[in-house]
């Protein structure tokens, strides 16, 4: 235990309320890091009475925040920024430390936040109103303004981007906030908002609660006070979170589960097909709701496929994040058993093991969450990974023969996040991009994230966006002013 801490850089280990740093009501609780299982710090917990404390603090701050100086609110935003480049490689070891992830890994998170807070404090200079023929001596206006006091619900896969992703645009349309990030993984967090208070940021536009979900989740659906609610996580969670939140009326945006298909067509290059899935199935050792969870290949180039994507996956390295790895560990035991539930059902209904399949426990992999990366060849909609979101690196392989048939195996899902479909056909890419059920298409590539585009699914994936111009009209209302002039 004593080495693990000894890693750990100096943090605060309490809630974050009213520009003051607070130790909860309820009983600490332990940070692990998943490829050890041994404790790195015990961290406060609140409740109810810390939320409520919180929404008051972020209530009192929302005029003065929504009423500052453009100019000053921006530069504040730019700082946060610098300051978190600035301190890149500790905010990645803190979060590798306590998530898995390996380190470059963890560092590419950070960087992500430092794009999506310039961009978004640009943005805030964007938030355009506009002006609507009017009858003679009327004038017809419409004003975006800040929605007002906003609760945000993040959780452990990524635990910094998410953060940065809802507070970033929430503080630059001139909202504050109350953040509850996952329990798991609240270093990340208070590192973040170590830095909120280090650049100036004014007490109450941002504060952190750390404790027991439905608790602090309920008490910011609860109140009328609360005007926002923005979420990632499961779609179970986040359809009980919209539920009470008609109760007040709140303004949303949810992004929940996926299962994303990854489809390879007969004239795709099979080269920057297998590349571009391997990155994105063992980023994040496939913890990612954007990961590839649903393989579709064209049986015309099946076999050269599986040939080349054997030979990548077994350059795959796994172990301790801190270490140069392409994989780190799982998050906890509950993880791995679910994967090799599905594992297990697929080789039970006919699935063929190319790789993988069990859980790494040799040597240094005994005390930590590892999983071997997996191939499952015949996998078919039988099976219930044809159907369940697998977070783990696990690629189920579907074959198909045309088309039509892929695009309908490809939509046959509740969620609509992410799809990606590799071909060198122009009309083909149109045709399929138009007849994919998601919200985010990758066509030849696996980019679908970025600060300047936005992020968000359909169907049970969620509501609303992120990122992009859409993003922070998330945090903004619509408001029309008619006024007559008097003769």
């Amino acid at each position: 235990m004593a080495n693990t801490q000894a890693k750990l850089p100096k943090i605060q280990t309490g809630l974050y309320i009213n520009g003051q740093w607070v130790e909860g009501s309820l009983e600490k609780k332990a940070v692990n890091n998943p490829a050890t299982k041994e404790e790195l710090i015990q961290v406060s917990q609140g409740g109810e009475t810390e939320t409520l404390k919180a929404i008051q603090a972020a209530k009192e701050a929302f005029p003065k925040w929504s009423g500052m100086e453009l100019a000053d609110r921006v530069k504040l935003i730019h700082a946060i920024a610098d300051k978190i480049e600035e301190k890149a490689d500790q905010l990645a070891l803190i979060m590798t430390l306590e998530q898995g992830k390996p380190v470059k890994e963890a560092k590419g998170e950070i960087l992500t936040n430092i794009q999506n807070l310039h961009w978004n404090a640009e943005e805030a200079r964007r938030i355009y109103g506009e002006t609507i023929p009017a009858p003679n001596q009327h004038k017809y206006e419409v004003k975006k303004q800040p929605v007002g006091v906003v609760g945000a619900i993040t959780p452990w896969n990524f635990p910094s981007n998410m953060i940065v992703r809802k507070i970033a645009p929430a503080i630059a349309a001139g909202c504050t906030v109350i953040l509850k990030p996952a329990s798991s993984t609240p270093l990340s967090p208070i590192a973040i908002f170590e830095i909120f208070h280090e650049v100036g940021l004014p007490a109450g536009v941002a504060n952190l609660v750390i404790g027991p979900s439905k608790e602090i989740g309920k008490t910011l659906t609860d109140s009328d006070d609360v005007r926002k609610l923005t979420f990632t996580g499961s779609t179970e969670v986040g359809k009980m979170l919209y539920e009470q939140s008609a109760q007040t009326m709140k303004k949303i945006s949810f992004e929940l589960g996926g299962h994303a298909p990854f489809i390879i067509f007969d004239d795709a290059d099979i080269d920057q097909a297998v590349d571009g899935l391997v990155a994105m199935k063992f980023r994040n050792n496939g913890q990612a709701c954007t990961s590839p969870n649903r393989i579709f290949v064209s049986k015309a180039v099946k076999k050269e496929f599986i040939e080349k994507l054997e030979v990548a996956v077994g350059e795959v390295t796994v172990g301790n994040g801190l270490t140069d790895v392409m994989v780190g560990p799982l998050i906890n035991e509950e993880a791995i058993e679910t994967i090799q539930a599905q594992v297990d059902d697929a080789k039970a209904k006919g699935a063929t093991v190319l790789a993988g399949g069990e859980r790494l426990t040799e040597g240094d992999y005994a005390n930590g969450y590892f999983y071997m990366p997996t191939i499952l060849d015949g996998v078919t909609t039988q099976m219930i990974i044809f159907y369940e979101e697998t977070f783990g690196p696990v690629i189920p392989l579907i074959d198909f023969d045309d088309e039509e048939e892929v695009i309908k195996m490809a939509n046959d899902s509740i969620f609509g996040l992410a799809s990606y479909f590799f071909t060198s056909d122009l009309k083909r890419a149109e045709k399929v991009s138009e007849a994919l059920e998601y919200g985010l298409v990758g066509v030849n590539n696996t980019a679908i994230s970025t600060s300047e585009a936005p992020f968000g699914g359909v169907k049970h994936s969620g509501v609303g966006r992120e990122n992009g111009s859409y993003g922070i009209q998330e945090f903004l209302e619509v408001k029309f002013v008619h006024t007559k002039y008097l003769d």
